[in-house]
């Protein structure tokens, strides 16, 4: 397995990666690598913008990248922060789901042993 380093178009994080791993991430994203994190923020705005009839991948890197930009930020506090903007886009999304479709709880579960 060859090993190559890359950096992060986004955010500047560099991980080491097979370069089959590099290729296939770098097929989805218009030919530009993106870690993990912000792979999966460009993945939730690309799907947001093709609901506004607008285009997907390209926007939604260039709107990340804007971001990532912005915080003048050591990578892995730039990360730490791109989770917490996911866990809060995620429980907004979480609290639109209506009551009615979510389970209800009449009390304790009992296990049988």
């Amino acid at each position: 397995m060859d090993i190559e380093s890359v950096k992060c178009e986004c955010c500047g994080l560099r991980e080491d990666c097979t370069k089959n791993y590099i290729s296939s991430v770098k097929a989805l994203f218009d030919g530009k690598w993106l870690c993990g994190l912000c792979s999966e923020v460009v993945k939730d705005e690309s799907r947001k913008q093709r609901r506004k009839s607008t285009s997907g991948v390209e926007e939604a890197i260039k709107a990340h990248s804007s971001f990532c930009s912005e915080s003048k930020l050591n990578p892995v506090v730039g990360v730490a922060d791109g989770i917490r903007q996911i866990l809060r886009r995620r429980s907004a999304d979480f609290a639109k789901v209506d009551s009615a479709v979510l389970p209800k709880k009449y009390g304790r579960m009992e296990i049988s042993s």
